[in-house]
């Protein structure tokens, strides 16, 4: 059985391969100040030491994952650059709010935080393309399996490094990759509004998440719950809905 350094190495050349194949220069990935994003920045600094570059976002964020994330780059020594992107959104958003006002709205808390993730992706591909370097995403399977991504934010990457693996391995890499204390005892929080936390927002925890994808026995409820969580995401893990065929093909 492979144990965690195996795992982290076998990433690593993963990682490689896949610029290889792409004929890339390098990875960039953005730096939340979370566990996943860090995990993916240290593997890809192991990958490429002299070819890998943290983007920090912030846009109008809480400062601790501004502070953290400059923790992370400290410690594993990743090149880094930041771009707030608080301003841009405040007027785009804006700008949106007075087009529609006298509409139906029904989703802004949720629409004001996904256009904060899809400009932060926007403007990390700006960048990737800039140095024609590929993007990494920071999905761990629990988040794939559920979703809780945003659909062309977080979710628009070229690559995902920790997809095979569970939140809890997500944990044991991290001890691995010297990742800074503060940022593996910090609760996990997609950063999209003040005091939000993934598990508030999910409904259950990464814990029974990972039960389920091991094929464990978790309390009815959250089995529910996961289940929806899956069955609502699904447009999230395909490619666009298109119609059947017109005609039959000759």
């Amino acid at each position: 059985m492979l144990n965690i350094n195996d795992k982290i190495e076998l990433t690593v050349k993963w990682l490689k391969d896949k610029v290889d194949e792409s004929k890339t220069n390098g990875l960039i990935v953005g730096l939340s100040g979370g566990i996943d994003s860090a995990v993916c920045a240290a593997l890809m600094k192991k990958a490429f030491p002299n070819n890998s570059l943290g983007v920090i976002l912030p846009c109008g964020s809480n400062n601790v994952d501004k502070e953290y994330a400059l923790k992370l780059v400290e410690n594993i020594k990743i090149d880094s650059i930041e771009i707030d992107l608080t301003k841009e959104h405040n007027s785009i958003y804006k700008n949106v709010t007075g087009k529609i006002e006298n509409m139906n709205i029904v989703n802004e808390n949720l629409s004001n935080a996904n256009l904060k993730a899809r400009l932060r992706m926007s403007t990390i591909y700006a960048v990737a393309n800039s140095l024609n370097y590929l993007v990494v995403g920071t999905d761990n399977a629990a988040e794939l399996l559920t979703g809780y991504f945003t659909k062309y934010g977080d979710g628009g990457v070229d690559i995902l490094p920790i997809a095979r693996i569970t939140k809890g391995e997500v944990y044991k890499w991290a001890e691995v990759l010297n990742i800074p204390k503060e940022i593996i005892e910090r609760p996990p929080t997609a950063g999209l509004w003040e005091g939000q936390t993934d598990e508030d927002e999910m409904g259950t925890t990464y814990n029974m998440i990972d039960k389920y994808i091991m094929g464990e026995k978790i309390p009815e409820n959250d089995e529910k719950i996961i289940l929806n969580l899956f069955n609502r995401s699904k447009h999230k893990r395909e490619l666009p809905a298109q119609p059947s065929k017109f005609r039959e093909e000759k």
